[in-house]
């Protein structure tokens, strides 16, 4: 009898899991798809109600995520931390920029999946150290004009790699390189700086990397550099 009682309360349980992330992903969609436009987010009409926010937000509390399902625990997180971001900054709401709010990334905790957790230790413990993966710098956005555009649709388990590509070729072919072919010169965001041991793992280079994507490739022997990242709000 114990053993059918557990396997009852296992069976419930995880079933109510899936509901919350099953949840999550449709009303993080239909939410995005409310306030984002073009990469810029509404946060004066979140800020005005944000309800919706805060509902998401619960529901992410209370989900239960596993690493061995790693398209829906990468899922989950990539859209976690930019509902965050969001959240993070209406609760400072009117504010120019992220970093005008000290701690913001790395301070400020967040209640997700049963974890109090900064945006950083997402970003950095939570994807990144798991999963090599330096397409994740393309999808996080951390609420600025230099991060890469917010895409007004959940990420999605079953849509995740080929929603982790597009955005990745968008970044590479667009404002995150600016390219002088005839004088070899590339410059690049500073995330490329920042997080350079991302983008030339396995002996690649940093060209290498950005040739994956490009349309146009640039030869292989570019110089590259770094241009200023623009920390203004992400804001419509």
């Amino acid at each position: 009898m114990r053993i059918l009682k557990f396997i009852i309360v296992f069976v419930i349980t995880s079933s109510v899991y899936a509901q919350n992330v099953e949840s999550f992903f449709k009303e993080t969609n239909a939410f995005l798809q409310t306030y984002v436009q073009d990469g810029k987010v509404n946060y004066k009409a979140i800020n005005n109600d944000p309800s919706k926010l805060n509902s998401i937000l619960e529901l992410a509390k209370n989900t239960s995520i596993d690493a061995k399902d790693a398209n829906t625990y990468q899922a989950f997180w990539i859209n976690a931390y930019n509902l965050s971001v969001i959240k993070g900054i209406i609760d400072v709401y009117p504010t120019k920029s992220p970093l005008d709010n000290d701690g913001f990334f790395d301070k400020k905790t967040h209640e997700l999946a049963g974890k109090s957790i900064t945006l950083n230790d997402i970003e950095h413990k939570l994807l990144r150290a798991k999963f090599k993966d330096p397409r994740f710098h393309f999808v996080l956005v951390c609420g600025a004009v230099g991060c890469p555009p917010l895409i007004n649709k959940a990420y999605l388990p079953n849509t995740l790699n080929a929603q982790l590509e597009a955005q990745t070729k968008l970044a590479i072919n667009g404002s995150f390189l600016m390219v002088n072919v005839k004088k070899k010169r590339v410059q690049a965001s500073e995330i490329m700086k920042w997080y350079k041991e991302d983008f030339t793992m396995n002996g690649t280079t940093e060209i290498d990397f950005i040739n994956k994507y490009r349309t146009e490739a640039v030869p292989a022997n570019s110089k590259i550099s770094y241009f200023p990242y623009n920390w203004t709000l992400n804001q419509q």
